[in-house]
């Protein structure tokens, strides 16, 4: 028997490859089917089952292209509904996969259709539970994405408390806890960064486990403090359910090299968004104009379904050489599946082809610090208010980059605007759609408040160091 967690970092989501006697089963997979694929050759193995542990709502799942490819069949747990054929389980049905068993626990809370998958090894023994998003490592699924209007979150918080007491945490506390997903996901409040830990542990630690919660603790305390969910979730959540295009189909189209004059003509009659892949610096020295930049090298995938709300957009991407297929993928794992092509030799090709071309002035942390002292200056700082509220300099405007198209209005037009966030991710982000939108006076802070921070520039504390 052997268990692999495949875990993507971006994303902050495990898949989970197991495997038996020459038999194999794949449990959430990314969009991109070919490593699981791959694995199952080198290792002389046949995909028998593609398990789902629910219809996710932060990435688009490969189930459909996995099960295309290797004729497993799809598995959901009871209350699924899928568009397309699957088999559901029903609670305490058993799959064989060599010498070992996964059996089926539906524990509807964070979904209705939510079950998670317990191995049991060749005598019989529970080994693993693959809880999906029903139990994480710290935490447990938020139960506000799956509302129907029947049903509130504290309707579905009341089911997750059932489903945890009545079968899971009656599970020896040896066996492994896998969950769906680390820290850094939107699908719940208080991850850890841990990835696995075994059951006992998390009875001891998880706060959602203590023995003597009561189920209005458990509701009150599980739903206190959700932040809105992205915009991208309910679309993927209909893409998982009702399909998708063949990864092959988004990669063949999005990967098509296209000359600066086809670049330009295709954004021109397609309205497409030019999405800038590039760093934030190398981006910041020159870029097309009203093109959007995020970075493939922060988290790529999660800001590009925040701030871009349609998933349908026409995208035409430019990326560092050698990347396309890489920024592509990642576009499709959230359901971006429009790209039309890339700007072949990146920028560098546009810049050669004598186009148009726009920058963003950067300025220091220590050249704030000295200009703040001789007039006041319009700082925004586009953290998230949790950041904000723990330290932040002195005066500055509080716009968070999540909800830039809503408070549009709020950043002043008239004067010169001084960007940061953390580390200088996100305040490039947010300096590009200011650009695309027509507002001229914009300066981004190298280092972000990290920088800041090391200086002497007045800083207001909240509660530094909670």
């Amino acid at each position: 028997m052997k268990i692999e967690q495949i875990y993507t970092g971006c994303l902050a989501q495990g898949a989970y490859f197991i495997q038996s006697e020459g038999e194999a089963a794949v449990i959430d997979p990314l969009r991109e089917v070919a490593p699981y694929l791959d694995k199952a050759s080198r290792e002389g193995a046949t995909i028998k089952y593609v398990f789902e542990t629910h219809f996710h709502a932060d990435f688009v799942s490969g189930h459909l292209d996995l099960s295309q490819k290797t004729g497993a069949p799809i598995v959901y747990g009871p209350q699924a509904n899928p568009s397309f054929e699957a088999h559901i389980a029903h609670n305490g049905e058993e799959f064989k996969i060599g010498k070992v068993t996964i059996k089926a626990i539906h524990t509807p809370g964070h979904t209705m259709e939510s079950t998670c998958y317990l191995l049991l090894d060749e005598g019989g023994k529970p080994t693993a539970l693959f809880s999906g998003d029903t139990l994480f490592i710290g935490d447990v699924g938020r139960p506000d994405l799956a509302q129907k209007s029947d049903l509130t979150m504290h309707d579905l918080a009341g089911y997750l408390y059932d489903s945890l007491r009545s079968k899971i945490m009656p599970l020896p506390d040896d066996v492994v806890v896998y969950p769906a997903h680390g820290a850094g996901s939107a699908c719940g409040k208080n991850m850890s960064k841990e990835t696995s830990d075994t059951l006992g542990n998390q009875k001891q630690t998880n706060y959602a486990l203590r023995a003597d919660m009561t189920r209005e603790e458990f509701i009150s305390e599980v739903t206190d403090g959700l932040l809105a969910p992205p915009q991208y979730f309910p679309q993927n959540v209909r893409m998982n359910r009702e399909g998708y295009d063949s990864i092959d189909e988004v990669l063949e189209r999005g990967v098509q090299a296209l000359s600066p004059e086809a670049f330009e003509a295709a954004a021109n009659e397609t309205g497409a968004l030019v999405l800038d892949t590039r760093p934030a610096q190398e981006f910041a020295k020159g870029f097309v104009p009203n093109s959007i930049n995020i970075g493939i090298d922060g988290s790529f995938a999660p800001w590009v379904g925040a701030l871009i709300p349609d998933l349908k957009q026409p995208l035409l991407i430019i990326t560092q050489p050698g990347r396309e297929e890489e920024v592509v993928t990642r576009l499709a794992r959230v359901g971006y599946d429009y790209t039309l092509g890339y700007l072949e030799g990146s920028f560098e090709a546009w810049e050669k082809a004598g186009k148009e071309v726009d920058t963003i002035d950067s300025i220091s942390a220590e050249q704030l610090a000295e200009q703040i002292k001789e007039g006041n200056l319009t700082v925004v700082d586009v953290r998230k208010p949790t950041e904000y509220e723990v330290e932040h300099v002195e005066g500055a405007l509080n716009l968070p980059l999540d909800s830039i198209s809503e408070q549009m209005a709020e950043y002043p037009k008239d004067k010169t605007l001084y960007l940061h966030c953390a580390g200088g991710y996100r305040s490039m982000v947010a300096a590009s759609i200011l650009k695309s939108r027509g507002f001229d006076k914009v300066l981004d802070i190298q280092g972000g408040f990290g920088a800041l921070a090391k200086t002497d520039i007045p800083r207001t504390v909240y509660a530094k160091g909670e």
